[in-house]
């Protein structure tokens, strides 16, 4: 799966020199995050603009329509996971109202769809990680502030300055014992 700064998401198979589907044309916002869930049936594509749209992978059709395609916050979406079996979407990214990181369930109707939105990271959040043996969420900001959410009692546990700059990057070892963080410095 690839994705550009003229906002085109194209899929392609190992073995053929030519892309299977075109999911977004150039002339979209640029793609922030791109991912295929666990299962590998659905991808799902973060902008600049804030939306997160997810597309069925197994498409016969050359440019096919997403089946949903959300605008989770008012100016980007940074970064995303899907939770559980993805039919819970976490995402980050900066918003207005400081409602940064959020929880979506892709099953209901797209006006019933935000879980819950956590207030945090002064302008914007720019990673996230997802923890699904201890059911968190770590996410980095702008100003070198990591949080950590527990997403069943959907509440902030922690909140610390790790870095002096935008927090990059984060990695979970597979126990899960230990996060990675990297920053813009």
């Amino acid at each position: 799966l690839t994705g550009a700064q003229d906002g085109s998401v194209r899929m392609f198979e190992w073995t053929r020199p030519q892309q299977l589907v075109c999911f977004r044309q150039a002339g979209n916002a640029r793609v922030t995050r791109m991912y295929f869930n666990s299962q590998g049936n659905k991808c799902g594509v973060g902008d600049g603009e804030g939306f997160l749209s997810i597309w069925q992978v197994n498409q016969t059709t050359s440019n096919p329509k997403p089946y949903l395609s959300w605008q989770c916050h008012s100016k980007t979406t940074s970064d995303f996971a899907f939770i559980t079996s993805s039919s819970l979407v976490a995402t980050s990214g900066q918003s207005n109202d400081n409602r940064n990181v959020c929880l979506w369930d892709t099953l209901v109707s797209s006006s019933n769809s935000l879980v819950h939105a956590f207030t945090c990271h002064d302008h914007g959040a720019t990673v996230l990680q997802y923890a699904p043996k201890h059911q968190l969420l770590i996410s980095g900001g702008r100003k070198g502030y990591i949080c950590i959410f527990d997403i069943r009692q959907r509440q902030i546990l922690f909140t610390f300055q790790a870095h002096e700059s935008a927090i990059k990057a984060l990695a979970l070892d597979p126990s899960e014992d230990y996060f990675v963080t990297g920053s813009a410095e």
